[in-house]
């Protein structure tokens, strides 16, 4: 099943933009003729038939249209701080829209070790993801920004902050959410928040949780969060 990723998809035909008419014409070897499947990020899933195939230009024609597919009940945000190695980042990225998130805002933190980021490049794996995965919903992917700015911008829902802070009262996830609602997690980079950034997170609302007793890395708490996020909503 190949699928293309076509967020500006408005009419019964289209035209894959100059990198997706490429991958499909020179990699894929598709032709007029052949069958593809679609989807604009906005839930929209789509059949449609190839009808011309050139190396810059495939155009296609739409036959079935399903919308709200796979729509989930809830909403999962995440905000992390970039790993020093962002290879991680990627793979975070990219199972965790293999397995269900909705947005993703990379945070910059006291102990941050990488405090730049390619946004561009992240977008593209997630973008990989979706289609691998065959999600009509493309995460949303925030500019990165402080904790301090974060923390001052209005967040609906159930607002939690994970960290490995001694001698501060925690509970699990299942503890602390009701199902089918908006939730937005914090994860800290790999030295942890600061007492200062839990103290203000929790003054801001946040709720404390525990992600178990096993120390994770940054990638892998944030994944295990998305993980029991998706699971609590099944």
């Amino acid at each position: 099943m190949h699928v293309f990723y076509t967020p500006d998809l408005e009419t019964e035909d289209y035209t894959l933009n100059e990198e997706e008419s490429r991958h499909c014409n020179k990699v894929l070897r598709l032709v007029a003729g052949n069958h593809v499947f679609l989807v604009d990020g906005k839930g929209g899933f789509y059949e449609a038939e190839i009808t011309s195939s050139g190396k810059k230009h495939v155009t296609l024609h739409v036959i079935k249209a399903q919308q709200e597919y796979h729509k989930r009940n809830h909403h999962i945000h995440i905000a992390v701080a970039p790993t020093k190695n962002i290879d991680r980042l990627e793979w975070f990225l990219e199972k965790a829209t293999e397995i269900g998130i909705d947005e993703i805002t990379p945070l910059i933190c006291e102990r941050s070790e990488r405090k730049i980021i390619k946004e561009d490049r992240l977008f593209k794996v997630i973008t990989s993801a979706v289609k691998q995965s065959l999600q009509a919903y493309h995460p949303v992917l925030n500019p990165a920004t402080s904790l301090t700015d974060f923390l001052k911008l209005p967040h609906e829902g159930t607002n939690l902050i994970a960290h490995c802070e001694d001698g501060q009262p925690r509970k699990s996830i299942k503890e602390m959410i009701v199902p089918q609602q908006r939730y937005l997690i914090l994860i800290g980079p790999e030295g942890d928040f600061s007492p200062n950034e839990i103290a203000l997170a929790l003054a801001k609302g946040f709720l404390p949780v525990t992600l178990g007793e096993n120390r994770l890395r940054t990638e892998t708490a944030a994944l295990a969060a998305c993980f029991e996020l998706n699971y609590l909503n099944r």
